[in-house]
């Protein structure tokens, strides 16, 4: 008698960022538990950068069939917001089209579980090829984005586009989750030199279980 096939393999996760201070974070995090292979990416600043690194990424073997985050730091927009606040973005708007985002809900609660006592805010996350401040943070702001960043959008339509065996009414789990470093009250001249970079840092070191909560969930059945 043949033998019965086992389960299939996890799919892996792949976790993109732009900075070598976000990837030494992000790569710090408790991996305990992780459902398949996880690997985070630098994929250097700007979105052009991150379509680039992110569709070369999902080419590679073994990688064809990767859920993606794209994570880092952030600008928050929304009056109220601090540093080490985190978004959990419902769409990512920029050049690349809007992409709608996966299990929003769960990552929101799980970053409660995760980071108690953090802000976590929800909704539209914007992209920019540049550093945002000002009246120009002001103006994302009437969009209706609560946040803005340089990758997300980038990073999520380029996993979106690449080719995999995500097809018909399944596509390519993707979501965005940032830390804001920055907000309307509170900006910084310059990540990692004063105490609101600091506490990103730590929030962003402490996402990764979150973020495989979320990566498990992709396993279960669906109803």
């Amino acid at each position: 008698m043949g033998r019965e096939p086992g389960p299939a393999a996890p799919p892996p996760l792949l976790i993109a960022c732009a900075l070598g201070i976000e990837k030494l974070a992000l790569r710090s995090g408790d991996r305990g538990g992780a459902p398949g292979p996880v690997t985070v990416l630098r994929t250097g600043m700007g979105p052009d950068r991150a379509r680039t690194a992110v569709s070369r990424a999902l080419t590679a073997e073994g990688a064809r069939e990767a859920a993606v985050i794209a994570s880092g730091f952030c600008a928050g927009l929304a009056p109220g917001m601090h540093p080490g606040d985190l978004v959990v973005a419902g769409e990512t708007r920029g050049a690349d089209g809007t992409t709608l985002c996966t299990g929003v809900d769960l990552l929101v609660k799980a970053l409660v579980r995760a980071v108690p006592g953090r802000g976590v805010h929800t909704g539209p996350l914007t992209g920019s090829d540049h550093v945002v401040r000002g009246p120009e943070r002001a103006a994302l702001r009437a969009t209706g984005a609560v946040a803005v960043d340089m990758e997300s959008a980038a990073t999520l339509g380029a996993a979106r586009a690449a080719e995999g065996p995500w097809g018909g009414p399944d596509v390519r789990p993707v979501a965005a989750v940032r830390v804001v470093v920055d907000a309307p009250e509170h900006e910084l001249v310059r990540i990692g030199t004063v105490r609101g970079g600091i506490s990103a840092f730590r929030v962003l070191r402490a996402v990764l279980p979150a973020f495989l909560e979320w990566h498990r969930s992709l396993l279960l059945p669906r109803r």
